[in-house]
């Protein structure tokens, strides 16, 4: 019997996820790019994940189960959060969550940090356990906000040192969201289909 190989295609598998109270509005970055890895031939997932404005964390988990095992396994798979999501995820790999290694990288922006989901009783839950010592399963890049108000801590402290990753931040984007005027972000795009592209500044924000 002829023995066949499958060659992944140039194009990509994208799961794109939101963050808390997001309802994906259509002027957000992750709609936007959405829309263009869509325009350009790859195979986007954009879910609305249930209750954004008082999420579960265990109907959260098996969602994100859901859309990874869902990926088209002949692409590369690549996942990107946002905020919450960004959580999300940090606490599928604690669990070990079957299915995480599916992806092939990962984009982390803006996670908000412990004290600041605590301070909230819809997303207390989230708050994650000690990160010290978490091996992530897959290439995971971590970008912020140099002025995030939702990790006024420091996301290199919160997550980047404890994760051993070196979180890339932006200066002036606080949490890379829409009232910080990210409705694009060219370099995100450019990221998802090279993944050794630097994150910046979206063009109206560069010095």
């Amino acid at each position: 019997m002829k023995t066949t190989t499958t060659t992944p295609t140039p194009f990509g598998s994208f799961l794109i996820l939101h963050g808390w109270q997001n309802h994906r509005p259509a002027a957000h970055w992750q709609h936007w790019l959405a829309d263009r890895l869509t325009a350009r031939g790859h195979a986007v997932t954009y879910p609305q994940l249930p209750d954004p404005d008082d999420p579960a964390l265990e109907v959260w988990l098996g969602e994100l189960s859901r859309h990874l095992h869902a990926l088209d396994a002949g692409r590369e798979r690549v996942v990107i959060a946002h905020s919450l999501s960004a959580v999300l995820w940090l606490h599928a790999a604690a669990r070990g969550l079957p299915g995480l290694d599916r992806a092939d990288r990962v984009l982390l922006v803006s996670p908000p940090s412990g004290p600041v989901l605590a301070g909230y009783p819809e997303v207390a839950e989230f708050v994650l356990p000690a990160l010290d010592g978490l091996t992530l399963p897959s290439p995971t890049r971590l970008v912020a906000g140099d002025d995030d108000p939702y990790c006024p801590e420091g996301v290199q402290s919160q997550y980047g040192t404890p994760l051993g990753l070196t979180a890339e931040l932006i200066p002036g984007a606080a949490h890379l969201d829409l009232d910080a005027g990210y409705g694009s972000w060219p370099s995100a795009l450019e990221w998802c289909e090279r993944g050794d592209a630097p994150f910046t500044a979206r063009p109206e924000q560069r010095p």
